[in-house]
């Protein structure tokens, strides 16, 4: 990532404290999720807890992991890196002793272990929602970022029609495309799939399940370029696909199209899924728009792999220009098994851009 970028994201944080008329604001992240961290750090941890202090011209990045200093004192570029042998505690005299004056903002504070709520001793205020907000509203670099991560998710699910072929297991051909991304330049790349028939009801971490003719193959591309990922959605049937098939993936095929029509400013989430479920509910397949069946009907991309918004009915985040985003109507029909296609997009000022290159269709590969 350039300079020029991670100093503009930076300033908005910093913007966040001046607003508020706040000290600085204390981020936390973890191995699981880092996104917040990174965002002001663009330091992505391994193990263990991590904090950053940011002050108007000063960021501290503080880590449990003594490995994970090492690195981010080569890798961080304008962040000060430090050990702490004693995280919370050590955390803890550093923010007394040396944060301003004032109330520190807190982000993500639904995040933050009990150890660093007990760690700050003077009063904290919640600044989640203002990171979120920049989170969600991506600057040009951060789009195209995305962008190129969407170009390299369009590639990978090449490699994989290639890789799925009747025989091979799961393991096999996610291996072929860990080995892909990584000679992309690409070591970040989350993955689920699954195969089978009506038995098949969600995406899984890939098992030793053999590929086997006439079945679905579904899976879930995301690949991460500079921090920020992109993802694609699609179905795949080993060999010709069956009417019932054909049937249920166009229902699905309908629901993209009608959810991606929405997409523009001043839409929420809400809406979105509620236009996508409608159309499953058209079919008589409103029983299958639930939890028991779906999660999502598609969310923000970002520095995490399923970022805010999600696309639920009851969400009322309203897009706008530079929010990234996949649409996807992934679910289980009772005719075929559970079907997947998504496409990722940038939120413009008259609709969207569409970042997903890779056709729309039920792909057939060789029995």
């Amino acid at each position: 990532m350039s300079k020029q970028l991670a100093a503009a994201r930076r300033e908005r944080i910093v913007s966040i404290c001046r607003q508020r008329q706040l000290a600085a604001v204390l981020v936390y992240g973890n191995a699981w999720r880092c996104d917040y961290l990174r965002y002001v750090t663009d330091f992505a941890q391994f193990e263990g807890h991590g904090a950053a202090l940011v002050e108007p011209g000063r960021v501290r990045l503080y880590l449990e992991s003594r490995a994970d200093a090492e690195r981010a004192s080569a890798q961080a570029d304008g962040v000060e890196a430090v050990w702490l042998a004693d995280f919370f505690g050590d955390l803890r005299r550093i923010v007394e002793a040396e944060a301003g004056a004032g109330p520190i903002g807190v982000a993500p504070a639904s995040q933050l272990p009990f150890g660093l709520i007990d760690a700050l001793a003077r009063p904290s205020v919640d600044v989640t929602r203002d990171f979120d907000q920049a989170l969600r509203l991506k600057l040009a670099g951060e789009v195209d970022a995305v962008r190129r991560a969407a170009q390299l998710a369009d590639e990978g699910y090449e490699e994989f029609c290639r890789a799925a072929r009747a025989g091979r297991m799961e393991y096999e051909v996610v291996a072929d495309l860990e080995r892909f991304f990584r000679s992309r330049g690409c070591p970040d790349n989350f993955m689920i799939m699954a195969s089978g028939g009506v038995d098949i009801r969600a995406m899984h971490p890939p098992g030793a399940k053999q590929l086997a003719v006439g079945e679905l193959v579904t899976t879930e591309l995301t690949p991460c370029i500079e921090g920020y990922y992109a993802q694609i959605c699609r179905t795949l049937v080993i060999g010709p696909p069956s009417k019932a098939q054909q049937a249920a993936f166009d229902v699905h095929l309908e629901a993209l199209e009608v959810g991606l029509a929405a997409v523009r400013p001043g839409v929420t989430g809400g809406q979105l899924a509620r236009l996508q479920n409608d159309v499953f509910r058209r079919h008589g397949l409103g029983e299958y728009t639930t939890s028991e069946y779906t999660r999502v009907r598609g969310h923000g991309l970002g520095l995490y792999v399923d970022s805010s918004p999600p696309i639920l009915e009851e969400d009322e985040t309203v897009l706008a220009p530079g929010m990234t985003l996949i649409v996807h109507p992934n679910g289980y029909h009772p005719d075929a098994g559970y079907l997947v296609l998504g496409d990722a997009v940038v939120v413009r000022d008259d609709g969207y851009e569409l970042l997903t290159a890779t056709p729309r269709k039920l792909f057939s590969v060789p029995a």
